[in-house]
Parts: C-alpha cells; sequence; structure tokens
C-alpha cells in the first residue's frame, strides 16, 4: 500500500509539471544579452532558499517528497520529507564535502554530493548544476539555451541534462522558475517551488 501511495503521489506531481508547455524560440544576441544580465544580478544573492515538491525517478528506485534547500554561498543543506514513509534525510555540505543524514546509524560522507547521493539512494541529481539551474541560470560550461516568447529561458540543455521551465514565480526580481523539470536518459528531476527566499 505505502509503494503504491508513493507512486501515485509522484504520477500527481509529474502531471501537474507536464500540464504547462511553453514555446521556445531560439536565442539571439538581445535575449542573450538579457540572460547574461539577469544571471549576474542572480549571482549577486549568493544567500538564498526555498521550499517546494521534490520528485525524482530512474531505472532503479525513485521516490518524492517536500523540499527544504539552504544555500549560503557554496554551503548548502538539501532536506526530503518522505510524508508517506515518514522518513527525512539531509544532504549538507560545500564545494569540497557532503555528508548525508538520516540513514540510520550510519553519516555516509564524500567529497562529491551527486556521487553520495548516486551510491547511498540510487538517485542521479547533478547537486551542485542544480544550484544553478533551479534559479533558471546556466551552471558553468558549455549550455545550448532555448527562450519562451517572454524572454525568459524556456530550456537549457547542459552536462547531459535537459532543463525544462515549465512555470515562473511572480514578485521576484529577477524572475525566478516554479516548475522545474529535468532528464538525463531514464533519470529525471522535477521541482515545484512553494516559496522562495532570496538574501
Amino acid at each position: 500500500m505505502n509503494r503504491a501511495r508513493r507512486w501515485a503521489g509522484l504520477a500527481g506531481l509529474m502531471a501537474l509539471l507536464a500540464a504547462c508547455t511553453t514555446p521556445r524560440i531560439r536565442p539571439d544576441a538581445g535575449l542573450l544579452n538579457a540572460q547574461d544580465q539577469r544571471e549576474r544580478s542572480l549571482l549577486k544573492q549568493a544567500d538564498w532558499s526555498l521550499e517546494g515538491r521534490l520528485a525524482i525517478s530512474g531505472p532503479s528506485d525513485s521516490g518524492s517528497g517536500s523540499l527544504d534547500w539552504l544555500q549560503q554561498g557554496e554551503r548548502f543543506r538539501f532536506t526530503v520529507s518522505a510524508p508517506v514513509s515518514g522518513k527525512t534525510w539531509t544532504l549538507r555540505g560545500d564545494a569540497t564535502h557532503a555528508e548525508l543524514t538520516g540513514l540510520g546509524n550510519r553519516t555516509p560522507s564524500a567529497r562529491d554530493a551527486s556521487g553520495l547521493l548516486e551510491h547511498e539512494l540510487g538517485w542521479k541529481v547533478p547537486v551542485a548544476e542544480l544550484a544553478y539551474w533551479v534559479r533558471g541560470m546556466r551552471a558553468p560550461g558549455q549550455a545550448e539555451m532555448r527562450f519562451r516568447d517572454d524572454g525568459l529561458p524556456a530550456e537549457f540543455q547542459q552536462a547531459g541534462w535537459t532543463i525544462e521551465y515549465r512555470d515562473y514565480a511572480q514578485g521576484h526580481d529577477p524572475v525566478l522558475p516554479r516548475r522545474i523539470f529535468a532528464s538525463n536518459g531514464d533519470y529525471k528531476v522535477r521541482l515545484v517551488v512553494q516559496q522562495w527566499e532570496m538574501r
């Protein structure tokens, strides 16, 4: 029953994210300049947090729950709470170290947060890049972009991932994403942001 309820919750979140699609237009100089300015402004806001709903799926496992993400420069705390199982785990660290708590008596650690999540949970989540993507920014490195007709990013392709922006939150300057869908083959990360706070 718990597995069925978990899958039902995941399916509902996937349907919500899929409900909104936007046109994609190729970038021109004006759109790219506006995106550069937007990213420079966001980089100045190094401390931020969000609350929302997260769903992750892959070939061997999946899960969903509420997400509480606190970012302070390179330091992060990424907490996921699954309402069905009642379990909560927290990934915290910085650019050179990460540790995972909430797995019983163990507190595994590693130099790389993404590798730690994949080893312990079977979840493929590009943590360092996601800190950029979740704000509608390109992570460092080569990226291809498409824009919505209002000039906001509609899609990035970077580091083997496709990141789609299905909706944006209002009341922030620059505007911040509300629904993000990232995929890399069979691996998918879906996020609905319910609250942003920029510091």
